[in-house]
Protein backbone atom coordinates (compact mmCIF):
# COMPACT_ATOMS: atom_id res chain seq x y z
CA UNK A 1 0.00 0.00 0.00
CA UNK A 2 2.81 2.41 0.87
CA UNK A 3 4.49 1.72 -2.46
CA UNK A 4 1.22 2.45 -4.27
CA UNK A 5 0.82 5.79 -2.51
CA UNK A 6 4.44 6.72 -3.18
CA UNK A 7 3.98 5.95 -6.88
CA UNK A 8 0.90 8.16 -6.99
CA UNK A 9 2.77 11.00 -5.33
CA UNK A 10 5.72 10.61 -7.71
CA UNK A 11 3.31 10.95 -10.62
CA UNK A 12 2.73 14.54 -9.48
CA UNK A 13 6.20 15.46 -10.77
CA UNK A 14 5.52 14.84 -14.50
CA UNK A 15 2.01 16.26 -14.10
CA UNK A 16 3.29 19.54 -12.66
CA UNK A 17 6.09 19.70 -15.23
CA UNK A 18 3.59 19.26 -18.07
CA UNK A 19 1.29 21.93 -16.67
CA UNK A 20 4.23 24.28 -16.29
CA UNK A 21 5.48 23.60 -19.82
CA UNK A 22 2.11 24.04 -21.53
CA UNK A 23 1.16 27.13 -19.54
CA UNK A 24 4.51 28.80 -20.08
CA UNK A 25 4.60 28.46 -23.87
CA UNK A 26 0.90 29.29 -24.36
CA UNK A 27 1.36 32.37 -22.20
CA UNK A 28 4.45 33.52 -24.10
CA UNK A 29 2.80 32.91 -27.46
CA UNK A 30 0.09 35.47 -26.66
CA UNK A 31 0.68 38.96 -28.12
CA UNK A 32 1.84 41.82 -25.90
CA UNK A 33 4.08 42.03 -22.86
CA UNK A 34 3.88 43.10 -19.20
CA UNK A 35 4.93 46.59 -20.24
CA UNK A 36 2.24 47.00 -22.89
CA UNK A 37 -0.41 49.48 -21.76
CA UNK A 38 -2.88 48.85 -24.58
CA UNK A 39 -4.85 46.31 -22.54
CA UNK A 40 -5.40 48.89 -19.79
CA UNK A 41 -5.93 51.92 -22.06
CA UNK A 42 -2.77 53.64 -20.91
CA UNK A 43 0.46 54.62 -22.57
CA UNK A 44 3.04 51.90 -23.04
CA UNK A 45 6.55 52.37 -21.73
CA UNK A 46 9.11 53.69 -24.16
CA UNK A 47 11.25 51.06 -25.96
CA UNK A 48 14.40 51.85 -23.99
CA UNK A 49 12.64 51.35 -20.64
CA UNK A 50 11.00 48.15 -21.87
CA UNK A 51 14.38 46.80 -22.97
CA UNK A 52 15.93 47.61 -19.60
CA UNK A 53 13.07 45.90 -17.74
CA UNK A 54 13.26 42.82 -19.96
CA UNK A 55 16.99 42.54 -19.23
CA UNK A 56 16.38 43.02 -15.48
CA UNK A 57 13.76 40.24 -15.36
CA UNK A 58 15.56 37.99 -17.83
CA UNK A 59 12.91 38.29 -20.54
CA UNK A 60 15.56 39.08 -23.14
CA UNK A 61 16.82 35.50 -23.03
CA UNK A 62 15.54 32.73 -25.34
CA UNK A 63 12.14 31.36 -24.35
CA UNK A 64 13.48 27.87 -23.64
CA UNK A 65 16.06 29.30 -21.23
CA UNK A 66 13.42 31.44 -19.52
CA UNK A 67 11.37 28.28 -18.95
CA UNK A 68 14.32 26.36 -17.49
CA UNK A 69 15.25 29.34 -15.31
CA UNK A 70 11.71 29.69 -13.98
CA UNK A 71 11.14 25.99 -13.41
CA UNK A 72 14.53 24.78 -12.19
CA UNK A 73 16.53 27.94 -11.46
CA UNK A 74 19.42 29.96 -12.87
CA UNK A 75 22.50 31.90 -11.83
CA UNK A 76 22.07 35.56 -10.94
CA UNK A 77 24.49 38.40 -11.69
CA UNK A 78 26.64 37.40 -8.71
CA UNK A 79 26.99 33.84 -10.07
CA UNK A 80 24.81 32.56 -7.25
CA UNK A 81 22.32 29.85 -8.11
CA UNK A 82 18.69 30.78 -7.43
CA UNK A 83 16.31 27.82 -7.40
CA UNK A 84 13.09 28.14 -9.35
CA UNK A 85 9.49 27.01 -9.02
CA UNK A 86 10.52 23.45 -8.12
CA UNK A 87 11.79 24.89 -4.82
CA UNK A 88 8.67 26.98 -4.25
CA UNK A 89 10.17 30.19 -5.65
CA UNK A 90 7.41 31.53 -7.90
CA UNK A 91 9.31 34.66 -8.80
CA UNK A 92 8.64 38.40 -8.53
CA UNK A 93 5.56 40.11 -9.89
CA UNK A 94 6.21 42.16 -13.02
CA UNK A 95 3.35 44.56 -12.28
CA UNK A 96 3.41 44.92 -8.49
CA UNK A 97 6.81 46.36 -7.75
CA UNK A 98 8.81 44.81 -4.94
CA UNK A 99 6.39 41.93 -4.30
CA UNK A 100 6.84 38.24 -4.95
CA UNK A 101 4.02 35.93 -5.94
CA UNK A 102 4.13 34.28 -2.50
CA UNK A 103 3.66 37.67 -0.83
CA UNK A 104 0.76 38.62 -3.07
CA UNK A 105 -1.12 35.35 -2.55
CA UNK A 106 -0.24 34.23 0.97
CA UNK A 107 0.59 37.35 3.01
CA UNK A 108 -2.41 38.97 4.76
CA UNK A 109 -3.38 42.47 3.67
CA UNK A 110 -5.46 45.10 5.41
CA UNK A 111 -5.69 45.37 9.19
CA UNK A 112 -5.56 41.61 9.88
CA UNK A 113 -2.49 39.46 10.35
CA UNK A 114 -4.20 36.08 10.00
CA UNK A 115 -3.51 33.80 7.04
CA UNK A 116 -7.24 33.70 6.36
CA UNK A 117 -7.06 37.34 5.27
CA UNK A 118 -4.60 36.67 2.46
CA UNK A 119 -5.82 36.24 -1.10
CA UNK A 120 -5.43 32.47 -0.87
CA UNK A 121 -7.11 32.52 2.55
CA UNK A 122 -10.12 34.41 1.19
CA UNK A 123 -10.51 31.96 -1.69
CA UNK A 124 -10.09 28.98 0.66
CA UNK A 125 -12.74 30.32 3.04
CA UNK A 126 -15.13 30.94 0.16
CA UNK A 127 -14.54 27.38 -1.07
CA UNK A 128 -15.17 25.95 2.41
CA UNK A 129 -18.42 27.91 2.75
CA UNK A 130 -19.53 26.75 -0.70
CA UNK A 131 -18.63 23.13 0.15
CA UNK A 132 -20.61 23.35 3.39
CA UNK A 133 -23.64 24.57 1.44
CA UNK A 134 -23.18 21.75 -1.07
CA UNK A 135 -23.11 19.13 1.70
CA UNK A 136 -25.94 20.59 3.78
CA UNK A 137 -28.24 20.90 0.76
CA UNK A 138 -27.05 18.18 -1.60
CA UNK A 139 -27.03 15.12 0.66
CA UNK A 140 -30.53 15.60 2.20
CA UNK A 141 -32.06 16.44 -1.20
CA UNK A 142 -30.53 13.35 -2.80
CA UNK A 143 -31.56 11.11 0.09
CA UNK A 144 -35.17 12.36 0.13
CA UNK A 145 -35.44 12.08 -3.67
CA UNK A 146 -34.29 8.45 -3.51
CA UNK A 147 -36.69 7.56 -0.69
CA UNK A 148 -39.55 9.22 -2.64
CA UNK A 149 -38.59 7.74 -5.99
CA UNK A 150 -41.02 8.38 -8.87
CA UNK A 151 -43.08 10.85 -6.85
CA UNK A 152 -43.46 14.60 -7.35
CA UNK A 153 -40.77 15.11 -4.68
CA UNK A 154 -38.32 13.06 -6.72
CA UNK A 155 -39.23 14.82 -9.97
CA UNK A 156 -38.88 18.25 -8.34
CA UNK A 157 -35.48 17.30 -6.95
CA UNK A 158 -34.32 15.99 -10.34
CA UNK A 159 -35.52 19.16 -12.09
CA UNK A 160 -33.79 21.43 -9.58
CA UNK A 161 -30.51 19.53 -9.58
CA UNK A 162 -30.46 19.28 -13.37
CA UNK A 163 -30.95 23.03 -13.58
CA UNK A 164 -28.23 23.50 -10.98
CA UNK A 165 -25.74 21.46 -12.98
CA UNK A 166 -26.71 23.14 -16.27
CA UNK A 167 -26.93 26.83 -15.32
CA UNK A 168 -23.52 28.59 -15.38
CA UNK A 169 -22.44 30.30 -12.16
CA UNK A 170 -22.23 33.75 -13.77
CA UNK A 171 -25.87 33.48 -14.93
CA UNK A 172 -27.02 32.48 -11.45
CA UNK A 173 -24.86 35.21 -9.91
CA UNK A 174 -26.25 37.95 -12.12
CA UNK A 175 -29.78 36.69 -11.49
CA UNK A 176 -29.34 36.80 -7.70
CA UNK A 177 -27.62 40.20 -7.82
CA UNK A 178 -30.56 41.65 -9.76
CA UNK A 179 -33.05 40.24 -7.25
CA UNK A 180 -31.33 40.79 -3.90
CA UNK A 181 -29.23 43.87 -4.69
CA UNK A 182 -31.06 45.84 -7.36
CA UNK A 183 -34.69 45.00 -6.56
CA UNK A 184 -34.82 44.16 -2.85
CA UNK A 185 -31.72 46.14 -1.73
CA UNK A 186 -30.91 43.46 0.85
CA UNK A 187 -27.19 43.32 0.09
CA UNK A 188 -24.38 45.50 -1.14
CA UNK A 189 -22.77 43.91 -4.18
CA UNK A 190 -19.39 45.58 -3.54
CA UNK A 191 -19.02 45.87 0.25
CA UNK A 192 -16.34 48.03 1.80
CA UNK A 193 -15.21 45.11 3.96
CA UNK A 194 -15.64 41.35 3.86
CA UNK A 195 -15.40 40.92 7.62
CA UNK A 196 -19.17 40.51 8.00
CA UNK A 197 -20.63 37.07 7.34
CA UNK A 198 -23.72 38.36 5.51
CA UNK A 199 -21.63 39.46 2.54
CA UNK A 200 -20.32 35.92 2.07
CA UNK A 201 -23.76 34.31 1.71
CA UNK A 202 -24.50 35.20 -1.90
CA UNK A 203 -21.03 34.34 -3.35
CA UNK A 204 -21.04 31.06 -1.40
CA UNK A 205 -24.48 30.10 -2.73
CA UNK A 206 -23.52 30.94 -6.31
CA UNK A 207 -20.26 29.02 -6.05
CA UNK A 208 -21.71 26.01 -4.24
CA UNK A 209 -25.00 25.60 -6.12
CA UNK A 210 -23.51 23.55 -8.94
CA UNK A 211 -21.63 21.29 -6.51
CA UNK A 212 -24.70 20.83 -4.33
CA UNK A 213 -26.72 19.76 -7.37
CA UNK A 214 -24.05 17.26 -8.40
CA UNK A 215 -23.83 15.97 -4.80
CA UNK A 216 -27.62 15.52 -4.69
CA UNK A 217 -27.67 13.54 -7.94
CA UNK A 218 -24.77 11.35 -6.79
CA UNK A 219 -26.40 10.74 -3.40
CA UNK A 220 -29.71 9.81 -5.05
CA UNK A 221 -28.04 7.34 -7.41
CA UNK A 222 -26.02 5.77 -4.59
CA UNK A 223 -29.09 5.50 -2.33
CA UNK A 224 -31.13 3.80 -5.06
CA UNK A 225 -28.36 1.25 -5.55
CA UNK A 226 -28.01 0.58 -1.82
CA UNK A 227 -31.77 0.21 -1.35
CA UNK A 228 -31.71 -2.92 -3.50
CA UNK A 229 -28.98 -4.67 -1.51
CA UNK A 230 -29.66 -7.83 0.50
CA UNK A 231 -28.43 -6.38 3.79
CA UNK A 232 -31.10 -3.66 3.62
CA UNK A 233 -33.86 -6.24 3.16
CA UNK A 234 -32.35 -8.26 5.99
CA UNK A 235 -32.33 -5.24 8.29
CA UNK A 236 -35.98 -4.57 7.58
CA UNK A 237 -36.84 -8.26 8.05
CA UNK A 238 -35.21 -8.17 11.50
CA UNK A 239 -37.74 -5.50 12.48
CA UNK A 240 -35.36 -2.57 12.76
CA UNK A 241 -36.93 0.88 12.75
CA UNK A 242 -37.02 2.59 9.35
CA UNK A 243 -34.91 5.45 10.67
CA UNK A 244 -32.20 3.00 11.74
CA UNK A 245 -32.31 1.23 8.36
CA UNK A 246 -32.10 4.49 6.39
CA UNK A 247 -29.40 6.19 8.47
CA UNK A 248 -27.41 3.25 9.78
CA UNK A 249 -27.42 0.99 6.74
CA UNK A 250 -28.47 2.83 3.59
CA UNK A 251 -27.06 6.33 4.04
CA UNK A 252 -23.83 5.13 5.64
CA UNK A 253 -22.95 3.00 2.60
CA UNK A 254 -24.38 5.41 0.04
CA UNK A 255 -22.09 8.19 1.26
CA UNK A 256 -18.93 6.29 0.27
CA UNK A 257 -18.84 7.67 -3.31
CA UNK A 258 -19.95 11.08 -2.01
CA UNK A 259 -17.14 11.30 0.53
CA UNK A 260 -14.53 10.45 -2.07
CA UNK A 261 -15.45 13.50 -4.16
CA UNK A 262 -15.27 16.00 -1.29
CA UNK A 263 -11.53 16.58 -1.68
CA UNK A 264 -11.67 17.22 -5.44
CA UNK A 265 -14.88 19.22 -4.90
CA UNK A 266 -13.14 21.57 -2.46
CA UNK A 267 -10.18 21.94 -4.80
CA UNK A 268 -12.59 22.60 -7.66
CA UNK A 269 -14.44 25.23 -5.66
CA UNK A 270 -11.23 27.02 -4.66
CA UNK A 271 -9.74 26.85 -8.15
CA UNK A 272 -12.99 27.49 -10.01
CA UNK A 273 -14.00 30.72 -8.33
CA UNK A 274 -12.61 33.05 -11.02
CA UNK A 275 -16.01 34.13 -12.32
CA UNK A 276 -17.66 34.38 -8.90
CA UNK A 277 -14.81 36.40 -7.41
CA UNK A 278 -14.76 38.74 -10.40
CA UNK A 279 -18.56 39.07 -10.35
CA UNK A 280 -18.65 40.07 -6.68
CA UNK A 281 -15.29 41.95 -6.65
CA UNK A 282 -14.09 39.39 -4.12
CA UNK A 283 -10.50 39.91 -2.87
CA UNK A 284 -9.41 36.34 -3.52
CA UNK A 285 -6.83 34.53 -5.60
CA UNK A 286 -9.16 33.94 -8.53
CA UNK A 287 -9.80 37.63 -9.10
CA UNK A 288 -6.07 38.38 -8.81
CA UNK A 289 -5.46 35.66 -11.39
CA UNK A 290 -7.90 37.20 -13.87
CA UNK A 291 -6.31 40.63 -13.36
CA UNK A 292 -2.83 39.21 -13.94
CA UNK A 293 -3.95 37.73 -17.27
CA UNK A 294 -5.18 41.14 -18.40
CA UNK A 295 -1.93 42.73 -17.22
CA UNK A 296 0.23 39.96 -18.74
CA UNK A 297 2.01 39.44 -15.43
CA UNK A 298 3.82 36.29 -16.52
CA UNK A 299 5.12 35.15 -13.15
CA UNK A 300 1.74 35.74 -11.50
CA UNK A 301 0.00 33.68 -14.17
CA UNK A 302 2.53 30.87 -13.89
CA UNK A 303 2.60 30.83 -10.10
CA UNK A 304 -1.17 30.83 -9.67
CA UNK A 305 -1.63 28.16 -12.34
CA UNK A 306 0.90 25.89 -10.63
CA UNK A 307 -0.80 26.37 -7.26
CA UNK A 308 -4.19 25.52 -8.76
CA UNK A 309 -2.77 22.48 -10.57
CA UNK A 310 -1.10 21.23 -7.38
CA UNK A 311 -4.33 21.60 -5.38
CA UNK A 312 -6.34 19.64 -7.95
CA UNK A 313 -3.67 16.93 -8.27
CA UNK A 314 -3.36 16.49 -4.49
CA UNK A 315 -7.14 16.36 -4.15
CA UNK A 316 -7.36 13.56 -6.70
CA UNK A 317 -4.55 11.63 -5.04
CA UNK A 318 -6.27 12.05 -1.67
CA UNK A 319 -9.31 10.21 -3.07
CA UNK A 320 -7.23 7.05 -3.39
CA UNK A 321 -5.96 7.48 0.16
CA UNK A 322 -9.40 8.02 1.65
CA UNK A 323 -11.16 5.33 -0.36
CA UNK A 324 -9.04 2.56 1.08
CA UNK A 325 -9.91 3.55 4.65
CA UNK A 326 -13.63 4.29 4.29
CA UNK A 327 -14.39 1.12 2.33
CA UNK A 328 -12.72 -2.01 3.76
CA UNK A 329 -13.72 -3.96 0.63
CA UNK A 330 -11.13 -2.05 -1.38
CA UNK A 331 -7.82 -3.82 -1.67
CA UNK A 332 -4.79 -2.64 -3.57
CA UNK A 333 -3.24 -5.20 -5.87
CA UNK A 334 0.01 -5.05 -7.71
Amino acid sequence: MINYFLRRLLWLIPVMFTVSLVTFFIMRSAPGSPWDGAAENRRSLDPATQKALEKFYGLDKPVWRQFLAYTFGDFDDDKKFVCGAMCGNLGPSYRQKGLTIQQILFVPFGDNDSFWYSRFGYSLRLGLFALAIAIIIGIPVGMIAALKQNTWVDYLGLFTTTAGVSVPSFVLGLFLIIIFASMLHWINVIPKTWNELKYWILPSIVLGFNTSSFTARLTRAAMLEVMRQDYVRTARAKGLAERVVVVGHMLKNALIPVVTILGPALAGLVTGSFIVETLFSFPGMGRAYIQSIGQRDYSMIMGTTLIYALLVALANVSVDFVYVFIDPRIRLEK
